[in-house]
């Protein structure tokens, strides 16, 4: 054990906040090791290959890349000289279920004229269109400085005065759906700005409504694919945290358990293979659900949190391998069912796969031709469905055969294709199962905790837990939530964490008379705004 500055800190798992972690602490000078359960690095971000085909096993969005770009310049590196970043030059093709379609882009004027198609020639449509990506936009700037780039690890620090007038004009108490039918009045516009709820796991009917920050930062910022796959970004974080800094990565090397003192201090890990490695700090990237209930001693907060807490959905994910090039195809591709909010009803209700899915196709090799061999494609197709539950029986084989007929017949029928499945030369999958098993994703949930009210700020977990002390929290499930940027952002506040505490003694904080009467105030004026609000 360490009684310097320099700490030894052991990261369990290299995920995106695993390797961002492990980087930003190794420069401080701690000793950091990372040990990882698979023989491969990044977590959901992984890549899988077969034949000259490569997939993205999880995010191929590249959103947000102001995030990235603080990421690396906080560890004296530019992206731009371990990433090549492709543009893709449209956003999504949008296709419904009555055959009609739109493209959503960057481009204004193009964009402008596919609204229009939709919502009527006139000043009143664009009008509505910039107002609404100007709410986009300033949900993104207000979520970036009171959400992402700060921490709550104590229940008082929710009463900062400041934060209280942003509560409202963030929309938490409206959901994505309401905040976009605020400005379309047609259905297909408001499906059309509200399907990317499903980027954090959640229905645009239940999502908070600062949630279509996601939109703006596509229209305006676009959205990137980092060549040669998503895993790239974060396999440049690790090499960096290795040549530079000195960190230390095992790979198939998964942790037992988390090991704590009679004091509660946790004091190391014990290996798979029964090996213990004592240090100074744990930082946990594995998925906290799973950590608290399989990881740690069991406690009251584990079983609360694995039966109790709200998750995201689960998906059935094809990565098949083309024998021809499908150009019918964009690089990302949306089709939204008929039923559109019975379809999440039917996944975050009742934990099934929608009797109409609405399913995402991408194609890597539009954007990055070394995604598949010459002449072929590489096809991914993410359907969304419930996370595993013993509230109903899951007959997972059968899913999945109803879910691959449902996508093929429909690509077929909306584009025109025939035979599409016998351009399936290969096929590998993921479904609730294998996101449990290979990433110990607590009931396949592939997003984590839900971005619910009850579960933002300081109500979301800890990134320091508050029940075993030397232990902390980088990931999805942790603050500030799910998303790779978002987990970058929560490793930072992980590292500045663990820099404060180290720099003071560490005190048992008490609760002022004066601290209980600003609670009840912030509390009062609270509800005083939302009635407000609510009758506005």
């Amino acid at each position: 054990m360490s009684t310097s500055g320099k700490k030894t800190i052991i990261v369990v798992g290299a995920g995106a906040g695993g390797n961002a972690i492990a980087a930003r602490l190794a420069k401080e000078g701690h000793d950091v090791t990372v040990y990882e359960k698979n023989d491969f690095g990044g977590g959901r971000c992984s890549l899988i290959y077969k034949d000259g085909h490569r997939f993205d096993q999880g995010p191929s969005f590249y959103l947000m890349p102001e995030v990235f770009e603080e990421t690396f310049a906080e560890l004296d590196e530019k992206i731009e000289d371990h990433v090549k970043l492709l543009k893709c030059p449209t956003n999504y093709m949008l296709h419904f279920h009555d055959g009609k379609r739109i493209e959503l882009t960057c481009d204004m004027a193009k964009m402008a004229k596919q609204v229009e198609k939709f919502e009527g020639k006139g000043t009143g449509a664009v009008n509505n269109l910039i107002a609404f990506i100007g709410e986009c936009q300033s949900h993104y700037e207000d979520s970036l400085k009171l959400a992402l780039k700060t921490n709550f690890p104590r229940w008082h620090d929710l009463l900062r005065l400041k934060y209280l007038p942003k509560v409202f004009t963030m929309h938490l108490y409206d959901s994505v759906y309401t905040r976009a039918s605020k400005y379309f009045k047609t259905d297909y516009m408001r499906r059309a700005f509200t399907f990317q709820s499903m980027y954090i796991g959640m229905s645009p009917y239940d999502a908070p409504g600062a949630y279509n920050l996601l939109q703006g930062t596509e229209i305006v910022e676009g959205i990137w694919y980092p060549e040669g796959g998503f895993y790239k970004v974060l396999k440049a974080l690790e090499q960096i945290a290795i040549n530079k800094y000195n960190a230390k990565f095992n790979y198939g090397a998964g942790v037992k358990k988390i090991n704590i003192d009679s004091s509660g201090n946790a004091t190391g890990v014990t290996l798979e293979d029964g090996k213990v490695v004592n240090a100074d700090l744990v930082v946990c990237n594995a998925d906290l659900v799973y950590a608290y209930n399989n990881l740690l001693p069991k406690t009251p907060y584990a079983e609360k949190l694995g039966d109790k807490a709200e998750l995201t959905s689960s998906s059935v994910s094809f990565y098949w391998s083309m024998n021809r090039k499908v150009p019918e195809l964009s690089t990302h591709n949306i089709f939204l069912a008929k039923e559109y909010k019975k379809s999440f009803d039917e996944i975050f209700f009742e934990y099934d796969l929608p009797s109409e899915p609405s399913f995402y196709v991408n194609v890597p090799s539009r954007i990055d031709p070394s995604a598949a061999p010459e002449g072929k494609d590489s096809v991914i197709v993410l359907v969304p469905l419930g996370h595993m539950t013993n509230k109903k029986k899951q007959d997972f084989d059968a899913t999945i055969k109803r879910a691959r007929e449902h996508v093929i017949n429909t690509i077929e029928k909306r584009l025109g294709i025939q035979n599409f499945r016998d351009f399936i030369e290969h096929e590998a999958l993921n479904d609730p199962r294998t996101w449990q098993q290979k990433f110990n994703l607590w009931k396949g949930s592939i997003l984590g905790l839900s971005h619910s009210i009850l579960q933002v700020l300081y109500l979301r977990p800890g990134t320091r837990s508050h029940l075993f002390k030397n232990l902390y929290f980088v990931g999805a499930s942790a603050h500030p939530g799910t998303g790779v940027p978002v987990v970058l952002c929560g490793a930072k506040l992980v590292a500045d964490q663990i820099k404060e505490d180290l720099a003071k003694p560490k005190t048992n904080a008490m609760v002022s008379p004066q601290m209980i009467v600003k609670a009840l105030l912030v509390l009062l004026l609270s509800m005083i705004m939302y009635t407000f609000v609510s009758l506005c």
